[in-house]
């Protein structure tokens, strides 16, 4: 069936309101105030997906809108102090700052809420002239005649749950532009395919990712130290997987409760989401949060690799921007402000090509920008800290790790070169029959959380009536060698409860609650046999992040 589709046309489309594309945006309309941008936004509001810890280095920012403070950025938290220990299931202990690279510390840094941010961000942004719409998914791309991206379509709603046109189907429209730019976050959809029909990655290690799972508590006025800042690693997780957690003190006697657990784990039976509610009940933090309440939780895919994963970030007629492009420092546990970067190059990359005449073709300075100015400067003294702690654990990466930040930040130069990431975080699931079930502590209520519960703080919301956005490419995979050889990881690794085996009359079935999705995008990574893939749901659903 042909569907037909009402058409606009813009200079440049841009999918995604993250801090990346809003940079995009706001620097295109600063070197031009004639073009024409539109920021498509899948989320119900600006915000409404965004996930970040957050501390929020300003560089970027500081480029971008050197007036942020006058201007009313809700940016007010500065850190005052800095905490980092190594857990055991008892007790903890602290490392102290003096050994830790320059880098490392977050003096000047700010916390944030990035939803918030990416709300002032649209404001800025629309006071210049940008249309943003927000509940419009994009759902795929238009291509030309040599094959190039040409646009996109956004709006598609009301398909019945077989992909057919339902009673109220209204098929959206194809939004073209002289340049699209792919600011979807981790994993997108969009930027899959554009990575897969270009072949981005072919001169790049495979990307690695983490899973990020956050709470917002409001706790007792006695225990909060606004501006505090502390992070840890060791228990629970142990020597089962890498990973550790943040705490981030706020104002209003908020703190924001984080756990990432690195995907390259290797056991099928570990349990992100129950580590992270086992990790609250550690006396020190257990102590902190006693006496509070959680108000909000979500979770979210983090770009892990790094340097040496980058891939292309240009196709003929776009670009990748921020965590599409992978852009987060480990380490430093931060991206947002290597997004902006990226978003602002990206921009100027536009504002140059266009000014050349050009249009649909590789924008020929983006890529080197990115990977030659702040950005790499950024990521290129961290690269060798995740292969170290994938390859040989966390002591040897604090210590190994340590030392090559410390002479690259010193030298210019990492000692150890660029150390490789080798297989993907789905092929570094081993079978099951190596491991042991994990027997995780039943959640008290209290301080910790069944998944169901939590997933109601995030406020998701999906229209049942419409196909699947999470599709098996063989349905018989989940069961017939899932289950058999990995006992059916995807039970574990969603940390919102959509997957489950339930075993029937018939034997055991795979069952998909879609309902329960916040776009983490884990089960389309981390499935060891790569058969799920995660695709937009129609405009407006997901989960609905107050102030994440």
């Amino acid at each position: 069936m042909t569907v037909e589709r009402e058409s606009m046309e813009y200079d440049v489309v841009i999918v995604g309101a993250g801090p990346a594309g809003l940079s995009a945006a706001i620097r295109l309309k600063q070197l031009n105030e004639d073009l024409s941008v539109v920021v498509l936004e899948k989320g119900s509001e600006v915000g409404a997906h965004i996930l970040s810890g957050a501390v929020l280095d300003p560089c970027a920012l500081n480029k971008l809108i050197p007036d942020w403070k006058a201007k009313g950025a809700p940016i007010t938290v500065p850190v005052k102090k800095d905490n980092f220990y190594v857990l055991g299931k008892g007790g903890a202990m602290r490392i102290p700052n003096f050994p830790m690279p320059p880098l490392m510390n977050n003096h000047g840094n700010y916390i944030v809420s990035m939803g918030n941010v990416c709300r002032w961000m649209a404001e800025q942004a629309e006071e210049l002239g940008v249309e943003i719409f927000p509940g419009m998914s994009c759902s795929e791309l238009v291509y030309g005649e040599n094959g190039e991206v040409k646009g996109v379509v956004a709006g598609e709603f009301g398909k019945n749950p077989d992909g057919t046109p339902g009673d109220g189907y209204e098929p959206g429209m194809i939004l073209y532009g002289k340049y699209v730019l792919l600011g979807e976050g981790v994993r997108g959809s969009l930027s899959k395919e554009v990575m897969a029909k270009y072949d981005l990655g072919a001169n790049s290690d495979p990307q690695k990712f983490g899973i990020g799972m956050k709470e917002i508590w409001e706790i007792d006025p006695e225990k909060h130290k606004e501006g505090t800042v502390t992070h840890t690693m060791g228990w629970p997780l142990g020597s089962n997987a890498g990973g550790g957690s943040f705490i981030y003190h706020l104002d209003n006697n908020q703190v924001y409760v984080g756990f990432v657990v690195h995907l390259n784990y290797e056991n099928p039976y570990l349990f992100p989401y129950m580590e992270f509610q086992r990790f609250k009940h550690h006396p020190m933090v257990a102590e902190l949060l006693k006496g509070g309440k959680r108000v909000a939780y979500g979770a979210r895919a983090i770009s892990e690799g790094g340097w040496q994963s980058i891939p292309q970030v240009e196709f003929p007629g776009g670009a990748l921007l921020g965590c599409s492009a992978g852009l987060v420092n480990v380490p430093r546990i931060k991206g947002n402000h290597n997004a902006m970067y990226s978003g602002m190059h990206a921009a100027e990359a536009v504002v140059k090509a266009l000014g050349e005449g050009r249009e649909s073709d590789l924008l020929g300075t983006y890529d080197k920008a990115l990977k030659s100015g702040p950005v790499a400067k950024d990521l290129k003294k961290v690269r060798n800290v995740k292969p170290l702690w994938s390859k040989y654990g966390m002591l040897t990466s604090l210590v190994g790790g340590g030392f090559d930040m410390w002479v690259a930040s010193i030298f210019g130069k990492n000692p150890l070169g660029t150390l490789s990431h080798g297989k993907t975080d789905a092929a570094a699931t081993k079978g099951a029959m190596r491991f042991k079930p994990i027997d995780y502590p039943k959640p008290d209520g209290t301080l910790s959380f069944d998944r169901l519960t939590n997933v109601s703080y995030s406020f998701t919301n999906h229209e049942e009536e419409q196909p699947c956005h999470l599709q098996l490419k063989d349905p018989e995979i989940p069961i017939s060698v899932n289950l058999s050889k990995f006992a059916e990881p995807a039970q574990r690794y969603c940390p919102a409860g959509v997957y489950e085996v339930i075993e029937g009359d018939f034997g055991p079935k795979f069952q998909i609650n879609f309902q329960n999705c916040v776009h983490c995008k884990t089960c389309d990574i981390k499935d060891p046999s790569q058969n799920i893939n995660w695709v937009t749901p129609q405009g407006g659903d997901g989960p609905n992040y107050p102030n994440m």
